[in-house]
C-alpha cells in the first residue's frame, strides 16, 4: 500500500515570494516519489 503524506504550510512560511518558492521546492521533491496532499492555510500580512 502507498504512504500519503500529508504537508500543512501556512504564515510565515507562505508569506512572500522567497518562502512561497522554498515550499514550492520541498513539494516538487516530495512529489517525485510520494502521493502528497498538500494544505495551505492563510498567509501572514508581511507588513515590511
Amino acid at each position: 500500500m502507498d504512504n500519503i503524506i500529508v504537508l500543512k504550510f501556512g504564515g510565515s512560511s507562505v508569506a512572500d515570494n522567497i518562502n512561497l518558492n522554498i515550499v514550492a521546492d520541498k513539494i516538487i521533491k516530495l512529489y517525485e516519489k510520494n502521493k502528497i496532499v498538500v494544505v495551505v492555510s492563510a498567509q501572514r500580512k508581511n507588513n515590511g
